[in-house]
């Protein structure tokens, strides 16, 4: 078949399209819209840092101008391109990042009254002000519907629908009271676009619904109404405007209205398909499959897997979501992650790196890499914990912060960084041991994002530190690949696995784990878990006594051996 499909990959600070050959996988178009409001796309509050919110404006300016653009840019590129060929539109946005609406389901934001109004606005997946709400859902909870912690890692997030619903309603009623419903920005832009935003009548994607707001088909959709009444009487009367079905993203979320055909040189009708999170569309655009973890290596990272829905599967503690469907149909959905990754190296060289590594923030980089990777493992006598941002997996815990451990009055930049590269991966790792602890095996790791492709280094790292082969994605945007993907799906002319047969392809370099590094790794990985259980458990009693010696004697071995 003949035919292209175009990917919308709405990010933290920016969106992007994506416009594909679906017969071979040729990335034909492109385009980054950096989003206008705030400080590089977030709203935010001086008196509290845990605020982030967005303006849906942006979305909306944003859609136009990232097709648009690449649909320039795919004429250019193919004399053969034709928009009539376009098949269908898929999209991925972050999450769980809610948007008050109306009855008709514009955003609150859109309303000159509440333009204004922070609270208003769309919560961005990383506002963190709802983490009391989070602690009292998880309690009640466990005290009455153990099963809703159950698929969700057994703790329920500040990052997630219920808490940042909560917490409007208690900062700001006037808001929550306008506000008739929420929609998740995965399921805002297919029905915007489909000209279908009745809040009870727009599709609703199982993805966000799932691993955000505890839904699942087997206790009838959406926590019920006895329980919520027991947080809140009014988050009670809200689920009757919420929805009672959510469902993969493959399915069709209606046709292109002529309106927005107009406004983006497509044709009406044009399939677009059900939203979902972008670190699932992802793993499908890298290429997933049973067997295979998919990390996404960013500003934070998001690990995907699946297993058949066939199989039976345990709960899995500290884990984000297991939901049916959330990345490929018939097959469960894992997530997990870690809520800072590239936020702390860049936090790091922005406000502790010296100029004598260079004047710029990539001169910094570069040649702390340099000096890094001339290192052995353990030769900093350094340990960190990769906290900076909290942990999102397995302790699920916003109130958590990062450590830097064994500096001496010699303790170099570069040696921080590498430490800090060594504890994002022992957090990887941590995920990885709790997963194949539950019978879900991990046998190879495809990695995507701009770390992957940028630093050879912490790669190697990571393959010596996790202990498996890791492959890295042929594109660059498989956020917006696998979303492309969906609406490839969603128009019926191909199924999702062709797609991904035809379009998602991997890099010749495979970064093979290097046995000698392994050997110290398993030794400050111990150290590692000391450090992680003594600081982020409630029940560790152990002894922290030995790591600062045990870093001293591991960095006097490996120095003496070099």
């Amino acid at each position: 078949m003949k035919g292209y499909a175009i990917g919308i990959d709405y990010g933290t600070n920016s969106c992007r399209s994506l416009l594909v050959d679906l017969s071979d996988g040729r990335e034909l178009g492109s385009k980054v819209f950096p989003y206008p409001s705030g400080e590089a796309g977030i709203l935010t509050d001086p008196a509290d840092p845990n605020v982030a919110r967005q303006n849906p404006q942006d979305y909306i300016d944003g859609l136009v101008d990232t097709i648009t653009g690449a649909i320039s840019q795919a004429k250019a590129a193919d004399s053969n391109f034709n928009v009539e060929k376009v098949v269908g539109i898929g999209v991925d946005t972050t999450g769980s990042t809610v948007i008050p609406v109306d009855a008709s389901g514009t955003p609150l934001a859109l309303d000159k009254k509440f333009q204004g109004n922070l609270n208003a606005h769309v919560w961005l997946w990383k506002d963190h002000t709802a983490h009391a709400e989070a602690a009292a859902i998880t309690e009640k909870a466990a005290e009455l519907r153990p099963e809703y912690l159950a698929k969700c890692g057994g703790t329920y997030s500040s990052e997630w629908w219920w808490s940042k619903i909560w917490r409007l309603q208690k900062i700001d009623p006037e808001v929550f009271v306008a506000a008739h419903s929420f929609v998740e920005h995965c399921d805002y832009i297919p029905a915007l676009l489909t000209g279908n935003t009745d809040p009870g009548a727009l599709k609703r994607g199982v993805c966000s619904a799932g691993h955000k707001a505890m839904y699942n088909a087997g206790w009838g959709g959406l926590p019920d109404k006895e329980f919520l009444t027991k947080l809140d009487p009014a988050l009670a009367d809200l689920r009757d405007r919420l929805f009672d079905v959510a469902v993969p993203a493959n399915q069709l979320a209606g046709g292109l209205t002529e309106k927005w055909a107009s406004k983006l040189g497509l044709k009406p009708g044009t399939a677009v398909a059900v939203g979902a999170f972008d670190a699932h569309m992802g793993a499908v655009g890298a290429g997933i499959k049973e067997g295979t973890l998919v990390k996404i290596l960013g500003t934070s990272t998001c690990d995907c897997m699946v297993t058949p829905n066939k199989r039976e599967l345990p709960d899995i503690p500290g884990l984000c979501g297991i939901v049916d469907g959330s990345i490929l149909p018939g097959y469960y959905g894992l997530e997990a992650g870690q809520s800072a990754v590239g936020d702390i190296f860049l936090w790091f060289v922005n406000n502790f790196v010296p100029d004598s590594y260079g004047e710029t923030i990539d001169e910094k980089f570069a040649n702390m890499e340099a000096k890094l990777a001339a290192m052995k493992p353990g030769a900093t006598g350094l340990l960190a914990l990769d906290w900076n941002n909290g942990n999102r997996t397995i302790l699920v815990d916003v109130q958590l912060s990062g450590l830097i451990l064994g500096q001496t009055l010699h303790t170099e930049a570069h040696e921080i960084y590498r430490a800090l590269i060594e504890a994002t991966a022992f957090g990887a790792l941590t995920i990885i041991k709790r997963i194949e602890d539950y019978g879900v095996p991990v046998n190879e790791v495809i990695n995507t994002g701009g770390l992957a492709v940028k630093n050879e280094t912490l790669m190697q790292i990571y393959a010596d530190i996790l202990g498996k082969p890791l492959k890295v994605s042929a594109s660059e945007q498989t956020c917006a690949l696998g979303a492309a993907l969906f609406g490839a799906a969603a128009s019926g002319r191909l199924t999702l696995e062709d797609a991904q047969a035809k379009c998602c392809q991997v890099r010749e370099r495979v970064y093979e784990p290097i046995s000698e590094n392994q050997v110290i790794y398993e030794r400050l990985y111990a150290l590692y878990r000391t450090l992680h259980d003594a600081f982020g458990t409630s029940g560790w009693d152990g002894r922290l006594d030995r790591v600062m010696k045990d870093l001293i004697a591991i960095r006097a071995e490996t120095r003496l051996s070099s």
